[in-house]
C-alpha cells in the first residue's frame, strides 16, 4: 500500500465531508464486501479499497466520487450484467481489490463460482445469457483496446437502449480508472479473520 489508510481522527478540513459522503454510499451500495478498516486497528474507520487513494486527493477523488455514485446510484442496467462487465475489467488489468469487491457483489447477483471463475481468468464463460454476454463482450472489446466494433455496438444499443449501451461503455471505464487507482497505489485485499 503506497498510501497510509486516514483515520477519521486524522482527516483535513477538506477530506471530512468527502469522507462522510463516501462512508454513506459505500454503507448503502457497497455493502457486500470489507470497506472500512475494522475496529481494534490504528486505522479503524479508514476507508480502504479506492476510496482511501481518493481521499488523499479530495478534488480530484470527490470528482471520481461524483461519477462513482452516478454510475451506481443511477444504474439501469441489470446488476449481473454490470458485475460482468465490470469483472472483466478488474481481471484484464488484474486489479485484486476490484476482484475481489465484486465476486463479493456477483454472488449476491447469484452468478455461479463457475462463471465467476472464468471470468476472472480473463475467458469467456459458457452459459452466459444474451444480456450477460453482450455485457462480457462490450467490456472485453473496450479493455482491449481500439473502437468499440460496430456489431458489438449496434447489439449492445438494441439490447439495452441508447442509454444502457451509453452506460454500459462509461461503466467500462470507470472500472479501468478503479483498477488504475488499485494497482497504481498497490491497494491490498483486506485482511481476512
Amino acid at each position: 500500500m503506497r498510501l497510509p489508510l486516514i483515520a477519521p481522527a486524522d482527516l483535513t478540513e477538506e477530506q471530512k465531508p468527502l469522507y462522510a459522503d463516501m462512508k454513506k454510499g459505500i454503507s448503502s451500495d457497497f455493502n457486500a464486501f470489507i470497506t472500512v478498516a475494522p475496529e481494534g486497528t490504528t486505522e479503524a474507520g479508514a476507508l480502504m479499497g479506492p476510496w482511501n487513494p481518493w481521499l488523499h486527493e479530495p478534488r480530484i477523488g470527490g470528482a471520481i466520487w461524483e461519477l462513482t455514485k452516478a454510475m451506481t446510484m443511477e444504474a439501469t442496467l441489470p446488476d449481473d450484467v454490470r458485475q460482468i462487465a465490470i469483472l472483466v475489467t478488474g481481471a484484464h488489468f488484474d486489479a485484486a481489490y476490484e476482484i475481489y469487491a465484486h465476486i463479493a457483489v456477483a454472488e449476491v447477483d447469484k452468478i455461479d463460482d463457475a462463471t465467476l471463475a472464468t471470468l476472472v481468468s480473463g475467458s469467456r464463460p459458457d452459459g452466459l445469457s444474451r444480456e450477460q454476454g453482450i455485457g462480457y463482450d462490450v467490456a472485453f472489446a473496450l479493455v482491449n483496446g481500439g473502437v468499440l466494433p460496430e456489431p458489438v455496438y449496434r447489439i449492445a444499443v438494441s439490447t439495452f437502449g441508447q442509454h444502457g449501451a451509453n452506460e454500459l461503455i462509461y461503466l467500462v471505464g470507470l472500472y479501468a480508472l478503479v483498477s488504475m487507482t488499485l494497482n497504481g497505489f498497490n491497494v491490498p485485499l483486506p485482511e481476512k479473520d
